[in-house]
């Protein structure tokens, strides 16, 4: 049943899973490279085809109630980080010891993309931690 609750709310996103599946390493490098130097296109595709690994990650992190209730805000707000995260993706990344080291970027995304899921939750709670305090005050 919540994955049921989670596809319906994201109908329109599980079609852009579909027509745009995961890319290679190769293919996402080349993408990334083109909407680094301005290609719009490049950008939109890589974003799209990452659409479905930041929906699984939401709906790891988020339990069911608030992935019901803010699921789609999540989403959104996720998908803003994908473009922002395009822009500071490092091509040239080298270990260490200086090995050239090629990161996908799903690698490179997922702690911001959990840690956006979570941050949000909690700014939740404690805005309806205050409003409930609010509440509280006037009734007394």
């Amino acid at each position: 049943m919540f994955f049921d609750i989670i596809w319906g709310m994201w109908e329109n996103y599980r079609e852009l899973v579909r027509h745009y599946p995961k890319l290679s390493l190769v293919e996402e490098r080349r993408k990334i490279r083109k909407a680094q130097a301005g290609s719009k296109i490049a950008r939109d595709e890589l974003v799209l085809s990452h659409i479905g690994f930041v929906m699984w990650r939401i709906q790891t992190k988020i339990f069911p109630e608030y992935l019901e209730r803010h699921g789609d805000d999540i989403l959104s707000a996720a998908i803003m980080v994908l473009y922002q995260k395009i822009q500071t993706y490092n091509l040239n990344y080298r270990d260490r010891k200086g090995v050239r080291k090629p990161v996908k970027f799903v690698s490179y995304i997922w702690k911001r993309i959990d840690g956006l899921a979570i941050d949000y939750i909690k700014r939740e709670k404690r805005a309806m931690g205050s409003y409930d305090a609010k509440a509280r005050k006037i009734l007394v």
